[in-house]
């Protein structure tokens, strides 16, 4: 038993016990909820490790949930919803979820989503290299590929480095943009498309055989590893 705790808020009871039973033989352990009321004050009390957080619920909705649990805390959190609506998926990202499955999902690619983010956080706090293989040294602005150095811009670095704080979580355009440059010029979110395309091209110098920066039909991209 790995002794990390999954929420899991879902107010359709049977694919609530399906996922528990799925997440509990992988060795986690499961608390249900499902009123959207409940979340918040059950959060704060207890502090699981991941939040698998369904977007229509009784009570308060799943983005109120996930911006208001933002706002005090860092939980990863996966959303869950039937609505597939290119907005609903822009609008959960932003508030800071860190995956999205639609319905009907396999509780197996759950359970692999959910093991990704935790093998993340794990690179992330043994203060290794991020499981890309990339290194980044931020003092001296310098990134390494699988050993290999990458001539960047100062841009391209703010961006590499931004989405490698949390490889596999996926961004918008917005959101990069956002990081990427600090004088407040206005420009097209096409210049994110641009910046990453180059970047892509450095990396796939080293290693064409992976694509390491994945893009996400209408919301954005994402590190992967």
């Amino acid at each position: 038993m790995n002794n990390r705790t999954i929420l899991i808020v879902e107010d359709e009871p049977k694919l609530a016990l399906v996922l528990e039973e799925y997440l509990t033989d992988a060795g986690y352990e499961t608390s249900l909820l499902d009123n959207g009321n409940e979340v918040i004050p059950w959060i704060r009390q207890h502090q699981p490790d991941l939040m698998v957080l369904d977007l229509m619920l009784p009570g308060r909705g799943g983005l109120e949930i996930c911006n208001e649990t933002r706002s005090f805390s860092d939980v990863p959190i996966i959303m869950a919803t039937a609505r597939i609506e290119e907005i609903d998926r822009l609008i959960g990202l932003e508030l800071g979820a860190d995956d999205y499955l639609c319905k009907p999902y396999s509780p197996r690619e759950l359970v692999a989503r959910i093991k990704a983010i935790f093998r993340r956080i794990d690179f992330i706090q043994s203060g290794t290299a991020t499981p890309t293989g990339l290194e980044i040294d931020q003092d001296r602005m310098e990134v390494r590929f699988d050993g290999h150095k990458l001539n960047l811009t100062t841009v391209e670095f703010r961006l590499i480095n931004y989405l490698a704080a949390s490889p596999g979580r996926v961004f918008s355009r917005g959101q990069l943009l956002d990081k990427l440059y600090d004088d407040y010029r206005v420009v097209s979110d096409r210049t994110v498309d641009s910046h990453i395309k180059n970047l892509r091209k450095k990396l796939f110098d080293i290693t064409p055989d992976r694509d390491v920066i994945k893009s996400i039909y209408g919301v954005g991209y994402k590190l992967e590893y």
